[in-house]
């Protein structure tokens, strides 16, 4: 067989493996792990990181043994499918390392250990920029869990406007994105085929929309100007409660009980669909753990049942309503979906979740576990306040994996018609 034969098939024979090859998706922690985050200057973050730039992943274990726990870093194509480039082409240095910055809680009812994991760090170095996935591994090289994260470079900006929809059916409930990408001091070849466009609301990685190509271009700007593609559900603002002083009632709790853990129990929330918009200052689903007598939150801030009741007024029976946010990632397993009381007529759970200020919503699931954002617990308004990220993917006619680029924010406090 001639070289050119041999060339030949191993260009079709990776073609089939990336036509063929499995979205990756995130895998949530078991029980024993909480209060998983990126945190950045202290802070826990969106996971969209300049290269180059530290953050930490940081977790808890309530079991509280000092169990070993490693880490590897995969990179991954736009659409979250395995890239072509070998670990050592987008990492100096070597990954599945032990983590080894942790520390015991201290004063605290629950125990648990605290571990924190720094990037980058004198085991290895991101050098390139994409789609990334850190995995954690137990002792037995078993995956315990994995979040997503994107690493970005500014080459080009990027101008977002959050728009009203123009539809009359929906123009109350969602929000649109028209942005625009200047690519003046960037040379791109075949921008319109070669350009690809994440958004994300609040980020949250779960529910992006891509795929999306440029209404026109002018100059050297491309222009994203569309009605139907690029908009989100308006939502509401995130409930939320404080317990920073785990022993005493305050915002949304209604009283405190104790047993081997302190319980806050929080006062009803009924679906605030049908009700007129509110303003109801959030922090867009993210946590602060926080113990108001503590001077380090990471291992003093205590573990406390917090007990959440919902009334919908009916009852989902094709449905299954989950308890989301940043503390937990939203995730949709068993250990946050709610139970139905129907002695009460209510929705009914207790979750383990870390002291401080919390910001939670009720996401209605169906059994596929898709998210019906439309008919939200809690309605969609136009004038929800709502952060939005445009992420700008970039593939040269001869380069092997997708880079990004550019990065635009803005928030819907600006709407305009």
């Amino acid at each position: 067989m001639t070289q050119r034969k041999i060339y030949t098939l191993l260009l079709i024979c990776m073609s089939l493996f990336n036509a063929f090859a499995q979205v990756e998706n995130e895998v949530a922690p078991p029980f024993n792990i909480k209060s998983v985050a990126f945190v950045q200057n202290e802070n826990v973050t969106i996971p969209i990181f300049r290269l180059g730039e530290p953050f930490q992943l940081e977790f808890d274990d309530v079991y509280g043994n000092e169990a070993d726990y490693y880490f590897t870093i995969t990179q991954y194509n736009y659409d979250w499918t395995p890239t072509d480039l070998g670990k050592a082409e987008y990492m100096r240095g070597i990954d599945n390392q032990r983590i080894i910055n942790y520390k015991n809680s201290f004063n605290t009812l629950q125990i648990y250990s605290h571990y924190t994991q720094s990037f980058p760090n004198k085991f290895n170095q991101i050098l390139l920029t994409g789609n990334y996935m850190l995995k954690i591994f137990n002792s037995s090289q078993e995956l315990v869990f994995s979040r997503k994260f994107i690493i970005y470079e500014d080459r080009v900006p990027v101008a977002v406007q959050v728009k009203r929809s123009r539809d009359l059916e929906i123009i109350d409930h969602m929000q649109n994105l028209y942005f625009t990408i200047s690519t003046v001091n960037y040379l791109l070849q075949n921008p319109i085929q070669n350009v690809k466009i994440a958004l994300f609301q609040n980020g949250r990685l779960d529910n992006g929309i891509y795929n999306i190509k440029p209404q026109y271009t002018i100059g050297n700007e491309l222009i994203y100007r569309h009605e139907k593609e690029t908009r989100f559900w308006g939502g509401n603002e995130f409930l939320n409660f404080e317990n920073k002083d785990i022993r005493a009632v305050a915002n949304n709790v209604a009283h405190v009980s104790a047993g081997d853990l302190y319980n806050s129990h929080l006062y009803m929330n009924a679906s605030r669909k049908k009700n007129s918009y509110t303003y109801y200052p959030d922090i867009n689903g993210s946590f602060m753990p926080n113990n108001i007598n503590a001077e380090d939150n990471n291992i003093e801030a205590d573990y406390a049942w917090v007990y959440f009741i919902l009334n919908t007024n009916t009852f989902m029976d094709k449905n299954d309503i989950y308890i989301g946010g940043m503390f937990n990632n939203f995730a949709h397993t068993p250990e946050y979906k709610m139970d139905y009381n129907a002695e009460k007529g209510l929705y009914e759970k207790a979750l383990l979740i870390k002291q401080g200020f919390t910001n939670y919503q009720y996401e209605i699931v169906d059994k596929n576990g898709k998210v019906d954002f439309e008919n939200a617990v809690d309605g969609n308004y136009w004038q929800t306040e709502n952060n939005y990220f445009v992420i700008v993917y970039y593939r040269g006619n001869n380069d092997r994996y997708d880079r990004v680029i550019g990065k635009g924010i803005a928030t819907s406090t600006n709407i305009t018609n």
